[in-house]
């Protein structure tokens, strides 16, 4: 057995040691420390010496985790701006007004979330004050700072906006009442309140993520020279119990990585998620505050107020510093609720030295500062930390500040695990809020028990102080304004038309042709420059090297080596202005960024153009959530899913084999999805995506929706496009051919069918358009489904249009009127996909698609096994067509011995 005592084998001894007995001098005075005053001094001298050391620029590694005391000392915090009193009644109207409009909701049932703002309500009031740029401020126009608000604080925002003059009491009665077109949605939603809100931030993980993303994106912008964006800050206001989604810490060695010490995380540390303590036996902040420091932020601890620096100057054997560090989250959650005599017994008296310490204080000072006094309800240290964090460069800053859920709403809210849940304070409760805060409501107010709300009045001294505030700062925060920028102008229609000549006979996939499509646009010197890349570390296999030397990898650093393959034509060059963003492999990372981009047109007045090109299975399936976020955050762009279908990708196996993603992307309503099956087909939905996302707007057709392609990496001969069917790649079906057109010979009266390929899937209708012909006297034409989604819009909303007694027919129903015989669609994707426009097909039905999971093998066993190759849509053919009488019963048994079926 080891023995513990043993001096242990250390890094250090591989290293020479040139003084060896000045090294065992150092050790010798730490053992007599250690051996006179006790361990504790011992570990107080060499935080001081390490504290010295890194004052003095020596290369030591950090320490992980500091007391669980204030960062800031207050002999350190600097004196805030301002009007104190007017800023306590500013926030005292606002608490007020938040817990109004949730408690006057709840009659309703609607709910709501009162206790959130309540402890965060000085991290935003101290913000709003005197930190947080609106968008018309002198030194970033248009752009100001960008706000991530905690989802569940949004009542106090809408307070705010109340208090300030932007909302009426009207909008607070229809809080999360959406439908009739006055409402204030429940949470963050810029597509509900697209004039307020800017980011959306609930789910929760993916505020905190989007955030380090914009601040980063804000540097691409700068670095590439198309808006200097670095006076703008990035600002996101997260709960600690937000902080174990994946989302929320996934990318804090990229924000460390990149110095961007234009981002400040604010975490509200009231040590509570919704159903009860975070780390109940354990310590949030400590555990958050190694997390951060481990990945190389610069971290800022406001926990304690100041009712508490009698305490730490009376503490001068440690015993207290040692007793908050052991003590966990849900007993300091218990202190809150519990008498002077309780806590004296188990918080001070479980050490001689606390015990002792314990005599000098009043039973009134333990209960301030037990029950009221943290950082993060004091303005003067909320300043502080924020003084601080815009102080720090070289690193983004967290702010870990302590608070308590449910503050000031009583003693019935206060700490209590349910507060998440709670959505109303009674009408005594409402009163002893009253008093605590202060605020001149009377009695009379409070009329069949509702609750008032409250306003000081529209010249009153808070609201001018609130708008002279705003108005120093560059305008209201939060807001979100489309800047009057002018439509991007269209490509020449030669870089489109390009591709309308087909490949002849060189076989070319789909992800080739948008890629050389891409990279023909990107030269236009009108818009070139405001596309932006995005790939998730996988550019190789989607063909996209060759833009490497010629756009350049983004990097902050520039290239600050030799790259290995410098020598060859398309070697890896990294720039400070490089245009594409290669994420490595992460793709909520690359969709954070696609999000950034796609809204720079309203975060900054900047239209830019994002591609985001993904391995189609790991797009949807994975990031679908950030899909929504996209949508509700009125983002335009281009998300490519590549390597798409089911059969394509051979030999990745089940989790590769996407036959999916479109069922994903029909529930987005912003999402325009295509699964386009020739190169053609891509140019024209690009040139039109660019039209709608970018050019003049158009009446009843809505500018803030994005694309999603499918483009596949089997290559084939693209034939030339056929003439007149623009409209009908764009709107989801036109015919490709004929059985005549194709030049097939065929009876007299040959029985018909029509069949419905898209993407890869429309090789198999035409291999099986020819055998259909030649082996069975059966004529077919095969129609090209670019969007399967789009057309079962378009019907939706023609029924809709009946209902309301217009006449309308779906264009699905005009595209196939006169089409001979039943239909049968096929795709590379579950039946699913193309049975959604089943119900407004007036031809007999049927379809075929790739079910279940992927596998292993070759292109032809895997659709042979799915059943999607083109014999095996011969026999769905002839027995559409048995079932009729069209041809004999006995055609199908013998198609299937004959295929091997």
């Amino acid at each position: 057995m080891t023995d513990p005592t043993a001096i242990q084998p250390s890094q250090l001894d591989q290293l020479p040691d040139r003084d060896p007995e000045e090294t065992a001098e150092w050790q010798a005075s730490l053992d007599a420390v250690t051996k006179a005053a006790g361990p504790h001094r011992a570990a107080y001298l060499m935080r001081r010496t390490l504290e010295r050391a890194e004052g003095a620029g020596l290369a030591l590694p950090k320490l992980l985790e500091t007391d669980y005391v204030n960062t800031i000392p207050t002999s350190a915090e600097p004196a805030p701006e301002g009007d104190e009193a007017l800023e306590q009644r500013i926030a005292g109207w606002n608490r007020w007004n938040a817990a109004a409009m949730v408690t006057r909701g709840s009659k309703l049932g609607v709910g709501g979330h009162i206790a959130t703002f309540a402890s965060a309500a000085w991290l935003y009031e101290t913000g709003f004050n005197h930190f947080f740029r609106g968008k018309e401020a002198a030194d970033a126009p248009g752009s100001g700072d960008q706000l991530y608000i905690q989802g569940h604080a949004s009542p106090g925002i809408y307070a705010r906006a109340f208090l300030d003059g932007r909302l009426t009491e009207a909008h607070l009665d229809n809080f999360r009442q959406e439908a009739g077109g006055n409402g204030l949605p429940s949470y963050p939603h810029p597509r509900r309140l697209p004039w307020l809100w800017e980011f959306p931030t609930v789910s929760m993980g993916l505020g905190p993520l989007s955030a380090i993303y914009q601040a980063r994106f804000n540097r691409y912008l700068t670095n590439r020279g198309i808006k200097d964006l670095s006076a703008s800050h990035v600002w996101a206001f997260l709960g600690d119990g937000e902080m174990d989604e994946p989302e929320s810490t996934a990318a804090l060695a990229l924000a460390a990585r990149e110095e961007l010490d234009n981002l400040t995380f604010v975490i509200n540390c009231n040590l509570q998620r919704l159903d009860g303590p975070v780390r109940a036996n354990f310590k949030i902040v400590q555990e958050l505050e190694a997390q951060f420091r481990g990945a190389g932020w610069n971290v800022v601890k406001s926990l304690w107020g100041t009712a508490w620096d009698e305490l730490f100057q009376l503490d001068t054997t440690g015993a207290l510093v040692r007793r908050l560090r052991e003590v966990p989250d849900a007993q300091v959650q218990t202190y809150q609720t519990r008498d002077a005599a309780y806590i004296r017994a188990d918080f001070f008296g479980t050490d001689p030295a606390l015990a002792e310490l314990s005599k000098l204080v009043s039973d009134d000072k333990i209960l301030e500062c037990f029950h009221l006094s943290r950082g993060g309800h004091e303005p003067r240290k909320v300043y502080a930390a924020y003084r601080a964090a815009l102080a720090h460069k070289g690193a983004p800053t967290v702010i870990l500040a302590q608070t308590v859920k449910g503050f000031t709403l009583g003693q019935g809210f206060a700490s209590k695990n349910a507060n998440h849940q709670m959505k109303k304070l009674s009408t005594d409760e409402f009163k002893c809020m009253r008093d605590l805060l202060d605020l001149p409501i009377a009695d009379s107010a409070f009329v069949d028990g509702v609750v008032p709300y409250g306003h000081p009045g529209a010249d009153s001294p808070e609201v001018r102080y609130l708008q002279e505030r705003r108005a120093a700062l560059g305008g209201p925060a939060p807001a979100r304004r489309v800047h009057p920028v002018a439509p991007l102008p269209a490509p020449a229609d030669k870089t489109f038309a390009s591709f309308d000549k087909g490949s002849g006979s060189q076989s070319v996939a789909t992800t080739m042709a948008f890629v050389r499509l891409v990279k023909d646009l990107i030269r236009d010197k009108e818009t070139g420059r405001r596309w932006v890349p995005i790939v998730p570390d996988e550019a190789r296999t989607f063909g996209m090297e060759s833009l490497f030397p010629s756009l350049g990898i983004y990097s902050p650093k520039g290239q600050t080596y030799e790259p290995v393959d410098r020598d060859q034509l398309m070697y890896y060059r990294e720039a400070k202005d490089g245009q594409i963003l290669n994420e490595g492999i992460t793709e909520a990372g690359s969709m954070a960024d696609f999000i950034a981009a796609s809204t720079s047109y309203a975060t900054h007045g900047e239209t830019m153009i994002p591609f985001y090109i993904f391995y189609s299975m790991f797009g949807w399936q994975r990031t679908a959530d950030q899909m929504w976020q996209l949508g509700d955050q009125l983002g335009r762009g281009f998300l490519v899913g590549a390597t798409a279908g089911r059969t394509t990708l051979t030999g990745e196996g089940l989790q590769h084999a996407d036959g999916h993603s479109p069922v994903i992307a029909a529930t987005n309503p912003a999402a325009m999805s295509y699964d386009p099956a020739f190169a053609y087909e891509v140019a024209a939905i690009v040139k039109d995506g660019l039209r709608r996302m970018y050019g003049e707007p158009v009446a009843g057709e809505d500018q803030d929706v994005f694309y999603y392609l499918t483009v596949y990496n089997e290559p084939m001969p693209q034939p030339a496009k056929p003439g007149g069917i623009d409209e009908g790649i764009v709107k989801g079906l036109y015919r490709f051919n004929t059985a005549e057109s194709a030049g097939l010979t065929l009876p007299v009266n040959a029985p018909r069918i029509q069949l419905l390929g898209s993407g890869t899937a429309i090789h198999w209708a035409l291999k099986a358009q020819r055998m259909l012909a030649d082996e069975w006297g059966v004529g077919s034409d095969v129609w090209s489904a670019t969007s399967w989604t789009e057309l079962r819009r378009d019907a939706l909303e023609a029924d809709a249009a009946v209902l309301r007694g217009e006449d309308r027919v779906p264009f699905l129903r005009k595209a196939l009127a006169g089409a001979e015989g039943p239909v049968l669609a096929v795709s590379d994707y579950m039946r699913q996909v193309p049975d959604q426009i089943a119900q407004w097909v007036e031809q007999d039905w049927t379809s075929l698609g790739a079910d279940g999971f992927g596998l292993s093998d070759t292109r032809d066993a895997a659709r042979r096994h799915f059943g999607v190759d083109a014999e095996s849509v011969v026999v769905a053919a002839l027995a559409q067509l048995a079932r009729r009488g069209e041809v004999p019963a006995a055609a199908v048994k013998e198609s299937r011995e004959r295929y091997g079926l």
